[in-house]
């Protein structure tokens, strides 16, 4: 008897790990649109423009290891805004989006890409954004170096018809609010004008806070690690929202 029961734990054993398998392999993975992302020209030098978790240094570099440094940058005919909604399964989040727009400015990182790879492992990471060309006349070099005049410049934009606020279920989260200002602040120790906080300037040339907005640094809604600027970024936050910081929940 025992070694009946023995056997056919087993047996379940092994069903279970192939239900489980085939379970994993039936999820497709984030499904890249060739409409949205053009191929790039090998020949010439490539740069992207990045205004949210990609201006975190650390965080670019997880998935574009093969990239320069992330230098200061205005950047003109773009909004950025809270209006990228996350996945629809689980607990999820509103992140950073951009539009286009005439004529309003943004401060935002620019880096230098030397590996098609890496282009296309960011094409994955930005799946739900389309990425399309920056006229060099659009980018201000923001650190007292020329802007890059041969090559080619590329931002994420929001696919039309994709834009959301952020809600109560899909709220800001503070995890990425931190990667984002994280990101500025040590942008902000490149700037060569000092008269002007760029990290200020960050939180000025955003649009679409919210006082749907949940502080899941201990349990973070999306991955993360310890973020050492959580003191600056606070106190940033408290200084330039004051309305809407107050309100912040405790997850």
């Amino acid at each position: 008897m025992e070694k009946r029961r023995k056997a056919f734990a087993a047996r379940l054993g092994v069903a279970v790990v192939a239900i489980l398998a085939a379970a994993v392999a039936s999820v497709p993975a984030a499904a890249v649109d060739p409409a949205c992302h053009p191929p790039v020209d090998q020949k010439a030098p490539q740069y992207i423009v990045g205004y949210g978790s990609l201006m975190e240094q650390a965080s670019k570099q997880r998935t574009a290891p093969n990239t320069g440094e992330n230098l200061p940058v205005q950047v003109t005919g773009y909004q950025r805004k809270w209006n990228s909604r996350g996945s629809l399964i689980g607990f999820s989040t509103t992140y950073l989006g951009i539009e286009p727009a005439s004529g309003v400015r943004m401060v935002a990182a620019l880096y230098r890409v030397f590996a098609a790879a890496d282009i296309a492992a960011t094409d994955t990471r930005e799946a739900e954004y389309c990425r399309e060309k920056v006229a060099p006349a659009d980018i201000r070099m923001l650190d007292g170096s020329a802007a890059p005049e041969q090559g080619q410049i590329w931002i994420y934009v929001n696919k039309k018809d994709a834009t959301l606020p952020p809600s109560e279920r899909f709220p800001i989260v503070q995890s990425y609010v931190d990667i984002f200002l994280g990101g500025c602040i040590e942008l902000e120790a490149k700037v060569e004008d000092k008269s002007a906080s760029f990290a200020d300037a960050c939180i000025d040339t955003t649009a679409g806070w919210s006082e749907h907005w949940v502080n899941d640094r201990l349990y973070p809604r999306r991955p993360f690690i310890h973020q050492p600027n959580a003191g600056k970024i606070d106190s940033l936050l408290q200084r330039k929202l004051p309305g809407y910081f107050e309100k912040i929940r405790i997850e």
